[in-house]
């Protein structure tokens, strides 16, 4: 019996001709400020999106309320769910660089036929104008119903317009075009009156929404892994490597805090103000801006080619593992060839999963004549690491999702809660904060709390831990999820306020829109230790394994798995909750009739267990761990040189 021991090969980062990379011209900060730029500029486009969708959902697609968040919830659930297939295309087949560039023009573009036209008057083609590009509608003959209404050409012509919504790219620009049309809504209404019968969307009008708005998930969701995982593998192989690199995932987030808090002000006052339709336009043009940032550094990127289906090799391990499952795993205390988990590196998992290293025992030999084993039936010590790692993971990765459950109550639930208050400023001023803009207090004080953390804290902690990025980010995790419990908390007990306040009042003075800033001013605070902390624990869990984007990605899952769970604990407390034919705690469309205090604090008391799980968690991830993974395997920095146990 013996151990396959080859190593995984080294890649070899090209430039965008195929070329090797010169260290002198290619990567670093230079490269990595372009992908920053589309970072910041796609991260505006789909902030406003989502962050207002409820209004748009509840008050002009005229869902009820608990049906407009769920709506809100699976869009951003599956943007982040998505974000596994576009890490998988980068690392298996394509590569970020054009992921990034293909999924930007299916976030962004609208196909140009699909409709069929008749003309009342005017010149056979002509370019109908709609708050935005001119759209060519050739004549047809074809007599499609599925859609008709009229449009005016330079406010002289007209032409009734018939026909199936475009079948190819929508994303943004469709969206606007349907936000802007009439005929393709209902008609308006009252949604918060007592006696509102509004129509809710349904038919050719629903679906051109959820088409519209699952491909803006789709590009978004293909993009989100490989903006981070490209701008950090500007930064692989050099000497500094593990201290850019940290200083790059803040600058991220930096750039992130930059985007969302002009979507969540500029952004939202033109939605709101303007129309959706002008809001959903302005989306476009800075997407179209973000694509422009990204081919503008085209020259000057490091490109980590991708090294086939990064999937097959973790099958293998499980196949041939499963298949010698009836070998005996050479023991810990064995030397030699005998230990397979230790065979590269110091591995910091090599005493869990011990079943995995089977697929790394080599058979022994019949005879002088036999083949070789299939490589589904004998692994390299590599490969059985990676797979190790993967499962390792994932138990950090689930103590996340309940804290992006809470991220979907700011986003949902809070916009609905601030727009049942006093939303002047200052109070009893004509001006007033469109409620889905409060979310951008935590974004403004996080862009001087970000520097600050690198250029004041990281110092601090690294003279008092001794680790090369000050605080761990497993540690940086903890420090997150203990805390994001405080901000449901903060919630709860202002609609409480909120609540007997609109009792009292009667229709008289609301309480000031201001008492539900600190619930965001808390969760921002925890979302800059935990999300800042999450990629980067992913992305160097995955530098051995070319999984960079994959494994980023997973933090973009623990997201959709956030927000699906959130769209679940609603139906759930509504139906656990609803007696006597009531609707629940979440089941009216009048916050001075539900129970949302009831539901924050339910969060918070699963935002305190879930916390007490991850320390178990981190625990049981660090068992192992002494110190040597990064100088041992050469890598950049592992998770904490080995000094995070919490």
């Amino acid at each position: 019996m013996d151990v396959e021991s080859v190593a995984a090969p080294e890649v070899v980062a090209v430039d965008w001709r195929g070329r090797p990379c010169r260290p002198d011209r290619h990567g670093g900060m230079r490269a990595a400020v372009f992908v920053l730029g589309i970072q910041a500029f796609e991260i505006m486009a789909i902030a406003a999106v989502g962050n207002n969708l409820i209004t748009y959902v509840f008050g002009e697609m005229h869902f009820p309320l608990s049906q407009a968040a769920n709506v809100v919830t699976n869009f951003v659930g599956t943007i982040f769910l998505l974000s596994l297939l576009g890490g998988f295309l980068s690392d298996s087949y394509l590569g970020c660089f054009w992921t990034m560039l293909t999924f930007g023009f299916v976030e962004l573009s609208v196909d140009r036929h699909g409709y069929t036209s008749e003309w009342i008057d005017g010149p056979e083609k002509a370019p109908i104008t709609m708050h935005g590009p001119a759209m060519w509608f050739p004549v047809s003959k074809s007599s499609w119903d599925q859609v008709e209404f009229n449009a005016k050409w330079h406010g002289r012509h007209q032409r009734r317009i018939r026909g199936r919504p475009p079948k190819a790219k929508r994303g943004f620009i469709l969206l606007s075009v349907q936000a802007h049309l009439p005929q393709l809504k209902p008609a308006p209404c009252n949604m918060a009156s007592m006696d509102s019968s509004c129509e809710k969307a349904g038919g050719i009008k629903a679906a051109i929404f959820f088409v519209a708005l699952y491909l803006v998930a789709l590009g978004s969701g293909c993009l989100k892994p490989n903006m981070i995982a490209h701008g950090a593998d500007q930064f692989a192989g050099t000497p500094d490597g593990s201290k850019r690199l940290s200083t790059y995932f803040n600058s991220a987030y930096f750039s992130f805090c930059a985007g969302e808090l002009v979507a969540l002000t500029a952004l939202v006052w033109v939605q709101t103000h303007s129309g959706m339709d002008v809001g959903f336009g302005i989306s476009a043009a800075a997407m179209a801006a973000g694509l422009i940032s990204l081919v503008s550094g085209a020259a000057f990127y490091r490109n980590k080619p991708p090294q086939g289906s990064i999937f097959t090799p973790i099958a293998r391990v499980f196949v041939a593992a499963f298949t010698k499952r009836k070998q005996v795993c050479p023991s810990m205390s064995n030397s030699g060839a005998h230990e397979p988990a230790r065979l590269v590196g110091n591995f910091r998992h090599a005493n869990k999963f011990r079943f995995l290293d089977k697929a790394c025992i080599r058979a022994a030999q019949q005879g002088p004549n036999t083949k070789p084993e299939s490589p589904w039936r004998l692994c390299t010590v590599a490969e059985v690491q990676q797979a190790k790692t993967l499962l390792a993971v994932t138990p950090i990765f689930a103590c996340t999702i309940v804290f992006n459950t809470v991220l979907a109550q700011l986003q949902t639930f809070s916009v609905q809660q601030g727009s049942a208050m006093d939303t002047s400023l200052p109070p009893g001023s004509s001006f007033r904060i469109p409620p889905a803009s409060l979310q951008a207090i935590p974004y403004a004080m996080l862009l001087a709390l970000v520097p600050a953390y690198e250029l004041l804290l990281v110092p601090l902690m690294k003279r008092l831990t001794g680790t090369r990025s000050g605080i761990t980010p497993l540690q940086r995790i903890g420090v997150g999820l203990g805390t994001v419990a405080f901000s449901m908390v903060a919630a709860a007990e202002v609609e409480r306020r909120r609540r007997d306040a609109a009792a009292l009042a009667n229709g008289g003075a609301r309480m000031s829109v201001l008492w539900i800033v600190p619930q965001f001013l808390v969760f921002g605070v925890s979302e800059m230790f935990t999300a800042v902390g999450l990629i980067e624990f992913f992305y160097k869990q995955a530098c051995a394994g070319g999984m960079q984007a994959f494994l980023t990605a997973l933090t973009y899952c623990s997201y959709a798995f956030g927000f699906y769970l959130s769209s679940v604990l609603v139906s759930l407390v509504n139906r656990v909750t609803a007696r006597h034919g009531a609707g629940g705690w979440l089941g009216d469309n009048d916050l001075n009739k539900d129970r949302l205090d009831l539901f924050y604090w339910m969060l918070a008391a699963l935002s305190v267990l879930n916390f007490f799980c991850y320390l178990l968690c981190a625990k049981w991830y660090n068992a192992g761990a002494d110190g040597s993974d990064a100088a041992a395997s050469g890598q950049v920095a592992a998770e904490g040189d080995g000094k995070d146990i919490i």
